[in-house]
């Protein structure tokens, strides 16, 4: 992707799933990647797999926490020089049906998925505008949201309004930060690889339940969302911002469920 060579990105849920094919998309377009994740054995790891330390490295962080935040973004300023690119990944799943959803676990997940967003997108946005008011580039930040921001989910009631809030995030901090030209996006996959639990995986109802609501009739890969968020973070993309890509299949827009093998 032009542009992306030699800049230094941020990757929180950077250990596994969506977030690592991120890690591995920015490496392979020559950027320095800080990776982050509350998994630090796995999260070490990871680093360790995709490149060398001069190019790769990993800071523990949960992005709910502030010391946390603060904490990842001086380490990447300090090994890289500074942050062009946040990919905010970092996320949790949970929950109960509405009636029987506890106050404890509507705060668990909305701590990481809304305010993490909040505190890393604006611990980051905070450099990159010191950085342009210096004559610095601006940079850019992508978050990961879902169609459930769209869709409603009674069994996931936190995951779905984090994640319809985040697109209010998005575009709030998108028009702020627009005097300094720095972007801010994000990417809405549909049903993924993984998504499922292995048992589910090999339930032929539950397969076939996905796929009627999905028009390509295929689950996405976490390379195709990479790949997404690798636009949004380059050049490429430069007159976007405010706005959230769903990758999904064509999910978001069917209005009737399709034929399944």
């Amino acid at each position: 992707m032009r542009g992306l060579n030699d800049k230094v990105a941020i990757v929180t849920g950077a250990a596994r799933g969506i977030g690592r094919a991120v890690a591995e998309r920015m490496v392979e377009e020559g950027m320095r990647v800080m990776l982050a994740d509350v998994n630090a054995s796995e999260g070490e790891r990871v680093a360790k797999a995709l490149g060398p330390e001069s190019h790769v490295q990993f800071t523990e962080c949960d992005v709910a926490e502030r010391l946390d935040v603060r904490n990842l973004i001086a380490a990447t300023i300090e090994t890289f020089g500074g942050v062009d690119v946040l990919a905010n990944n970092a996320a949790i799943d949970g929950g109960a049906e509405f009636l029987a959803l506890t106050e404890e676990d509507f705060d668990r997940v909305l701590r990481v998925n809304l305010k993490g967003a909040f505190l890393i997108s604006q611990g980051v946005a905070r450099h990159m505008v010191e950085r342009v008011e210096d004559g610095g580039a601006p940079g850019t930040i992508v978050h990961m949201s879902s169609v459930n921001a769209v869709f409603a989910m009674t069994s996931e009631v936190p995951y779905s309004v984090s994640k319809g809030a985040m697109t209010q995030l998005i575009r709030v901090s998108a028009l702020a930060l627009a005097p300094w030209g720095i972007r801010v996006n994000a990417v809405g996959p549909g049903t993924m690889e993984g998504d499922l639990p292995p048992r589910a995986t090999r339930d032929s109802k539950a397969v076939k339940t996905l796929m009627s609501r999905t028009p390509m009739g295929r689950m996405g890969r976490p390379q195709e969302i990479a790949a997404v968020v690798a636009f949004l973070a380059s050049p490429e993309s430069s007159y976007i911002t405010g706005q959230t890509v769903y990758a999904d299949g064509g999910r978001l827009p069917l209005n009737i469920v399709v034929p399944v093998d």
